[in-house]
């Protein structure tokens, strides 16, 4: 039988412990590492929802990429961190989750989203590094609305705000989730336009005056493709298990036509 230890180590085998942020604690969250396993959904968000949809379905195992809290010094029904954690203990879930080492990892967030978006020679914004956070790549050249689109439609977005840094499109970086902190890294190394999320007013601002295209995609939409990637992957090496992906787990933010 199948045990969340066995998860965990093949999970660690994709995407290593040591890729991740100091701040940041990916790993087994909750539950028994020998429990065993024989049905797992995959989700972005360890929402309540997705434990009360896994528990519907008979999963021992639900997989995120994003973890249940920051931080936390206490389980209680008295923040929404302990709320969540209680609804996977209650049902008797185990909750994995890999984030920014499932981030930088090779066949991760950042990889599959340059394949979503159709880049080829792709590779790691820092040259020379196997691994790392941003990736960047090529696509034919076209006009910057046209990438956008390609963009929108790609990952499924209800929207997507962008700026113009008045040039085609061609050597194109990624980051899914928070990463315009990395625009300067981005020029530098000859990018002309940048796709992420939880881009702020002012960085739109700088992105044009500097020359750089910059696009957000929305957190949710440039991060989520990763779940599919994780379940063919999951599936190849645990056969036995039934990977399922959540139906429930959704962007959060609405958009008003």
């Amino acid at each position: 039988m199948t045990t969340c230890r066995e998860i965990l180590n093949a999970l660690w085998a994709l995407a290593p412990e040591t890729l991740k942020e100091d701040w940041d604690n990916p790993g087994l969250l909750c539950g028994h590492m020998d429990s065993p396993v024989t049905r797992v959904l995959l989700a972005l968000d360890p929402t309540r929802e997705v434990a009360q949809e896994a528990a519907a379905l008979g999963c021992q195992l639900v997989v995120t990429h994003h973890p249940v809290t920051f931080g936390l010094q206490s389980v209680t029904d008295a923040d929404e961190g302990g709320r969540k954690i209680l609804a996977y203990l209650e049902k008797g879930l185990s909750l994995i989750c890999m984030h920014t080492n499932l981030d930088c990892a090779k066949g991760g967030v950042n990889d599959v989203l340059a394949a979503r978006l159709g880049l080829t020679e792709v590779r790691v914004l820092d040259d020379g590094k196997t691994a790392g956070l941003v990736r960047m790549g090529v696509v034919p050249s076209q006009s910057l609305r046209e990438f956008t689109a390609r963009v929108k439609t790609a990952l499924g977005c209800p929207g997507v705000r962008f700026v113009s840094g008045g040039k085609p499109v061609n050597r194109v970086a990624v980051g899914g989730g928070s990463c315009s902190a990395f625009m300067e890294q981005v020029l530098l190394a000859g990018c002309d336009t940048f796709v992420t999320a939880d881009v702020k007013y002012h960085a739109f601002c700088d992105a044009g005056a500097l020359g750089l295209n910059l696009i957000d995609a929305g957190h949710f939409e440039t991060e989520n493709p990763v779940c599919g990637a994780l379940q063919t992957c999951l599936a190849e090496r645990f056969p036995e298990i039934h990977w399922q992906i959540s139906k429930t787990h959704k962007d959060v933010i609405e958009f008003l036509d």
